[in-house]
């Protein structure tokens, strides 16, 4: 391997630039080769972002020897064809989320990387920020108590519905749940470090047949709940609170998060700011960078077994709506 991690771009759309913007705050690494159906938008996305290599397919971009890791930054119904591409020709990826569409997807792509004894994450970015990792923290020195009940929302209101967009179009597994939810239910399962035992969960399906608007009632224990909001035909707060036995952490736009505040049942409130670097998207890089450079084929952070049993979860939520995208039938 080289000095620096050489990373492959494979989709070049706006969430692509985003993360090639966030390598860009990384001395140890460098956009080596991206890759598009295009070869004219290959060509123009590397230029301007100084790739070195730009490809007009994506066999020829997981064909490069040189390439230490992929980032997938397709639409969602490509994630598992566009990750088994990569990892069977030898490379890392980290996979933008959500992970899959659903959760046997989802197995498959863990498995291939297991075969192959390659790095897999879901990219996850919010995991990765600093005030997560203090969220990971206070929780790990019972600064609240035992945890109760978890509330977070994720929505926004799109302009005009557009049918054939990513995120109103079912064959390309649109939907509120997918783009935004599954930080909501990622959160969750940070927090209590397992999945539902229950799910109570209401949907509105608009004209196009995704999900616009959720609410879902989470059981985990007696005692362990959470209310998870989200939608795209509805702007919510983006506001997640983490309420305990002994007081409670409240975090505004908490999905990439620059600040949280700790109240302590007769105490004070204290709210604790971070001093984010670059756009976010280079903590998640950098973690990846630092499992590859050690050997790791998997993150502490965000583990392969987690990502599957969280993909679960939104099997079930859909289940319930009895909502199925056009190629899982």
């Amino acid at each position: 391997m080289s000095d620096k991690i050489r990373w492959g771009l494979l989709g070049l759309g706006a969430i692509s630039s985003k993360f090639a913007t966030g390598l860009s705050f990384l001395p140890d690494a460098e956009i080596y080769a991206v890759g598009s159906r295009s070869q004219e938008k290959a060509g123009e996305f590397g230029a301007r972002y100084g790739a070195t290599k730009a490809y007009g397919s994506y066999e020829a971009l997981a064909a490069d020897p040189d390439v230490d890791v992929v980032y997938i930054g397709t639409p969602h119904n490509y994630h598992m064809p566009n990750s088994l591409l990569c990892l069977n020709a030898g490379k890392h990826v980290l996979c933008e989320k959500p992970f899959a569409v659903n959760a046997d997807e989802a197995k498959a792509m863990i498995d291939c990387a297991r075969a192959n004894d390659r790095f897999l994450m879901d990219a996850f970015w919010t995991r990765f920020f600093p005030g997560m990792v203090k969220l990971r923290q206070l929780l790990a020195d019972k600064a609240i108590g035992d945890v109760m009940l978890v509330q977070a929302d994720f929505g926004y209101r799109t302009g005009q519905v557009v049918p054939e967009s990513r995120i109103y179009n079912p064959a390309l597994a649109g939907g509120a749940l997918l783009d935004v939810g599954s930080y909501c239910v990622q959160l969750a399962s940070m927090v209590y470090g397992k999945q539902p035992s229950d799910i109570s969960s209401q949907v509105a399906i608009g004209s196009t047949g995704v999900d616009e608007l959720s609410v879902s009632v989470f059981k985990y224990s007696d005692y362990e709940m959470a209310t998870l909001t989200t939608a795209i035909r509805l702007n919510t707060p983006h506001e997640a609170r983490i309420l305990g036995t002994g007081g409670r952490i409240s975090i505004p736009n908490w999905w990439m998060p620059s600040e949280l505040t700790v109240t302590v049942q007769g105490e004070e409130p204290e709210t604790i700011r971070f001093d984010n670097v670059g756009n976010g998207f280079n903590y998640e890089a950098a973690a990846v960078g630092e499992c590859i450079r050690a050997g790791k084929t998997e993150s502490d952070i965000m583990p392969l077994d987690e990502t599957l049993a969280i993909m679960q979860t939104l099997d079930r939520m859909r289940a319930q709506w009895g909502l199925r995208y056009p190629f899982e039938r």
